[in-house]
């Protein structure tokens, strides 16, 4: 006999393998910017984890950059070209006509139809949609298609997880594609969605043949093959290979999946690619009834493979085609020839694993993504400021940022088409982003773990650049003054924001050893006046030489930094130093650096630390130096202690007109007739903020990028604009950015400076951060907000929800982690909470 608990929990169970069986549709996704036709060239959404690589969907559909083989693949294809490209089509049929096979893909632009040969572009062969537009709101992408002489639109849906706080979900190797297909007839229609790619496993780019055109050709597959497979409700095609170096970056797994309800079909090859015929073969047989045959893997290295699903669509109906594109490659060699593999790779045991751990959570993923990005599209920040934040979470999930198997954060500085660029997590390029911690602050202390305990030597040098394996981070001799600074203050703010006395305790004499090496004899501050006078290699790649203030405010803000966590380890004489020292060097740059509109560089000679007279010295001066220009970030030190909540490093008035005249100085509306010697990131009619300008007089040999535009260093300048209430103007420069990012020209969803999705372009979460007022410290349970009216997403990169701000009332909810609460500051005026902790789907409301 049956219990009445043991009914419940058959019922339950059954329920369980129901929906386990039902095939994951997409919800309506949100839309933040829209991309009509002539404004689609360049848009390639990443669809990719934290540390897992990416596959880009297009602006029109297609999927391009494949970069899940521990490399980039920017520009030009790593995997398959031509027709044999990657792709998907669709075969419609109704009752009384014939049966119709595109391309799922949009036009053509006409400055694409030129090559010598007749193959300019990918899918050259192929019908095409004649109409298409792309919505986005990162992660989320949509391509909308329809063409006038076909009975059906499509929306493509493109994703990938991305969940604050939750670094696992963020980091998993797949690209979730759904093909929303609507039946705009009076009749029936059969439809089939089919996805087809060459095994291109061993083919990551770095190898090559030279056809007889001269022409490379991507090589690398060998012995590559093709497996159906069935899993629960997941069929697809397991992608393996028999021949290639199971040592090498490019071997590893992929998958081709779904787990549609639909009559699905496959071929793990086509014929054997000889004068193109293998996509002839393919074409012949989808075009006949939109159900592939399989046949015997031929003898091609890198076989075709090719998934089907069929369904019958009513009039006027919908029905969703979902695909989910998996893979695992772990042999990752990050910036050296050594192996240091991949996190995510210790997760999955092959890309099959991935579907099969992943697939069954998609719903759930899918609405954990959805609530952040509403959440984050429903609060009152200007529309430009929503899409430069998170447009720029792109950069976490390219080919720049990988993880170690010990779960640390590595980062390029960006990457090129081909390569990396510019390695070892670059300690002044990630100073300057925010969008790590804020929104993955476990990951930030891994970077921070990095820095201070792999990359710094005995006697407090941290290298800039971190070597791989992690043994060998400290073997190089390099230290950056701004880098080094902005470390020790990266670190306070990972203590602020986490409130783990541990994670302090255990870097604290690490700590203070970094600072400690400004004191050394000749070193930057070698005299321990407060002022950095020594060699100063920085950012802009070189070393400036004598006060200035870029590395100036970086090091009062560290001097700030440590003397407050100084404090809270009770070392009580080294608190007092680092007071001592700020307070001086504070003190001597209002008084000697600034000139009245901005802070200036004195130069000093290099061998004797002697201050130059600038005028008329031109053979005395260094190359490579600002002198008296105008710097677009000179307040950078400032902008992090904002952020941290460290206050003024200088005096408030001189702080504020400096912003003001950076605006005046550096901001040009039409670079038109601009000269630029250098590299150009803003042309033509578009607008920016200048590196450096020169408003008393240009060295002769200035600082080598002093004529660029770089978006990483305006979102710097611009939030410290907002934090001196110059808002119109700060949204201005954060508008003159993303004007320059429309499709058209640029791609959204990477921001280049040296190398595509440059890290530094992540310092537009700041933005969120500045407008809001949100300021969190883990360590005195303080919240703090602008007292403004309106609704504010924020995060602690542990915790996010919403702050609901209107006169006189303030109602604090926490959507997703646990926050440690017991004083909401709004304005001026600071209010205890009645709870002390607030958990997922709680709130709390007080008077101000």
């Amino acid at each position: 006999m049956i219990t009445h608990l043991q009914k419940w929990s058959l019922l339950a169970l059954l329920a369980a393998g129901s929906l386990s069986a039902q095939e994951w549709k997409p919800s309506d996704w949100p839309v933040l910017k829209h991309y009509d036709k002539e404004h689609l060239f360049q848009i390639a959404l990443p669809l990719g984890g934290i540390g897992t690589g990416t596959v880009s969907l297009g602006g029109r559909g297609e999927l391009r950059d494949w970069e899940i083989m521990n490399v980039p693949g920017k520009k030009y294809s790593t995997v398959t070209t031509g027709n044999n490209a990657p792709f998907f089509s669709i075969y419609v049929k109704s009752q009384d006509n014939i049966p119709v096979t595109t391309l799922l893909e949009g036009p053509l632009y006409s400055h694409e139809y030129l090559h010598y040969e007749g193959r300019p572009v990918n899918h050259h062969g192929f019908p095409r949609f004649a109409e298409a537009s792309f919505d986005g709101a990162y992660p989320f992408g949509q391509v909308n298609l329809s063409d006038a002489e076909l009975p059906v639109t499509v929306k493509i849906k493109g994703f990938n997880p991305l969940l604050p706080g939750n670094a696992d979900d963020s980091g998993l190797p797949v690209a979730v594609l759904a093909y929303e297909v609507t039946n705009t007839g009076d009749s029936p229609l059969e439809v089939s969605v089919c996805g087809s790619m060459r095994n291109f496993i061993g083919k990551d780019g770095s190898k090559f043949r030279t056809d007889w055109k001269g022409d490379y050709i991507p090589v690398g597959a060998e012995k590559n093959r093709n497996e159906y497979r069935e899993s629960g409700n997941r069929k697809g095609i397991y992608l393996y290979s028999e021949g290639v170096d199971k040592q090498d970056p490019a071997w590893g797994t992929i998958a081709l999946v779904t787990s549609s309800t639909g009559q699905v079909s496959y071929r793990t090859s086509s014929k054997a690619d000889s004068w193109n015929n293998a996509i002839l073969n393919f074409w012949d047989d989808f075009s006949e009834d939109g159900v592939m045959v399989e046949r015997e893997q031929p003898s091609d290295e890198d076989p075709m493979a090719s998934l089907a699903v069929k369904k019958t669509i009513a009039p006027q109906a919908t029905e969703t085609f979902v695909f989910y594109l998996t893979w695992n490659f772990p042999n990752r060699k990050g910036w050296s020839s050594t192996i240091v593999g991949n996190y995510y790779s210790r997760q999955f045991a092959d890309a099959w694993e991935v579907a099969e751990k992943v697939i069954p959570r998609m719903k759930q993923l899918e609405e954990e993504t959805l609530l952040f990005v509403r959440s984050f599209l429903n609060s009152s920040y200007p529309e430009t400021v929503k899409e430069a934040a998170l447009f720029n979470l792109a950069t976490l999930r390219s080919q720049t940022v990988f993880r170690l198997p010990s779960g640390h954060l590595m980062g390029w500085e960006g990457i090129m088409d081909r390569f990396g660029s510019c390695q070892g997590s670059c300690t002044h390029v990630w100073n300057y982003e925010m969008a790590t911690p804020f929104l993955f602050g476990g990951l930030a202390q891994t970077m921070r773990d990095v820095e201070f305990n792999y990359a710094t030597k005995e006697n407090g040098l941290m290298n800039f650049r971190a070597d791989l394996p992690l043994s060998e981070a400290a073997k190089g001799n390099s230290a950056a003054a701004d880098g080094q600074m902005g470390c020790i203050m990266k670190m306070y703010r990972e203590w602020q924001l986490s409130g783990d006395y541990a994670f302090l305790r255990k870097n604290w004499g690490q700590v203070k050893k970094v600072l400690s090496y400004a004191w050394t004899e000749k070193g930057w501050d070698g005299n321990q006046d407060g002022v950095m006078e020594g060699s100063q290699h920085n950012t802009m790649d070189v070393n400036y030489f004598g006060p200035n203030p870029q590395m100036g405010f970086w090091y009062m803000g560290a001097l700030r930094a440590a003397e407050e966590m100084a404090w809270a380890m009770k070392d009580k004489s080294f608190a007092k130093k680092c007071r001592r020292l700020f307070e001086q060097g504070s003190r001597w740059m209002d008084e000697h650096l600034f000139n009245g509109e901005y802070y200036e560089h004195h130069i000093t000679d290099p061998e004797t630390f002697e201050f130059i007279n600038m005028e008329g010295a031109d053979d005395k001066i260094p190359a490579f130096q600002l002198g008296k220009g105008c710097l677009v970030d000179q307040l950078v030190g400032q902008y992090m202690a904002h952020i941290c909540g460290l206050g003024y490093l200088g005096d408030k008035k001189h702080i504020h007109t400096t912003m003001e005249s950076i605006m005046k100085y550096n901001y040009v509306s039409d670079f038109s007739r601009h000269f630029n010697n250098m590299r150009s990131y803003v042309m033509g009619e578009e607008a920016g903020l200048l590196m450096a300008s020169w408003p008393k007089g240009r060295l002769e040999v200035p600082f080598p990028y002093f004529a660029e535009v770089m978006t990483g260093f305006e979102y710097c300048a611009a939030v410290g604009m907002i934090y001196e209430g110059m808002t119109d103007e700060a949204l201005t420069c954060i508008r003159s950015i993303r004007d320059r990012f429309d499709g058209a020209k640029r791609n959204p969803f990477s921001e280049p400076e040296c190398g595509h999705h440059y890290a530094r372009s992540m310092a537009s979460w700041a933005s969120v951060i500045a407008l809001s007022g949100f300021h969190y410290s883990a360590v005195d349970k303080q919240m703090q907000f602008t007292s403004a009216p309106g609704t504010y997403f924020w995060s602690n990169g542990y915790a996010w929800g919403m702050c609901r701000i209107s006169d006189g009332e303030a109602t604090l909810e926490v959507l997703r982690g646990t926050l440690g609460i017991e004083r909401l500051r709004i304005g001026d005026v600071t209010v205890k909470t009645k709870k002390k902790q607030l958990t997922a789907g709680e709130s709390e409301t007080i008077k101000w």
